[in-house]
């Protein structure tokens, strides 16, 4: 779906840690309020434990080969590897970013840029802080290409 993360192969802790915080509020995504409003701690384990063994699936976008270029020499300089892991693919409570939908991407990456993204991670907004629309679209594209 347009604008919308692939959880697949997410990692358990990941998935976890964003559904508590959206449940309790401090990560407010409108649209999955009434999924996460009276999950249980039982539950929340669970769905993260599925999504983390489901096999992504690619988007069907076609990241532009320059952009992407330009995204790993920006994603070299800035060190995403060291969180994302080598193939971004993340781990702990970092996600995988390798092969998400390149609108979604641009879209968060922006919302971390301009510090209106709740409950966000204060380590990814100082990484792309100051960076151009153009270069967020190349990271976006880069990550998609993964």
């Amino acid at each position: 779906m347009a604008n919308t993360p692939s959880l697949a192969g997410q990692p358990t802790f990941f998935v976890a840690n964003q559904l508590i915080l959206m449940r309790e509020g401090v990560r407010r995504v409108a649209v999955m309020m009434p999924f996460v409003k009276d999950l249980t701690d039982s539950d929340i384990e669970a769905l993260a434990e599925h999504f983390a063994k489901l096999t992504p699936e690619l988007t069907g976008e076609q990241p532009d080969p320059q952009l992407a270029a330009r995204g790993a020499e920006l994603a070299s300089r800035l060190r995403c590897a060291s969180c994302h892991g080598p193939s971004l693919s993340g781990q702990e409570q970092m996600p995988r970013i390798a092969g998400q939908r390149i609108d979604y991407m641009i879209e968060a990456l922006k919302a971390y840029r301009d510090n209106t993204r709740s409950g966000a991670d204060t380590l990814m907004s100082a990484a792309v802080y100051g960076l151009s629309d153009a270069e967020l679209r190349a990271l976006a594209h880069y990550a998609a290409s993964r």
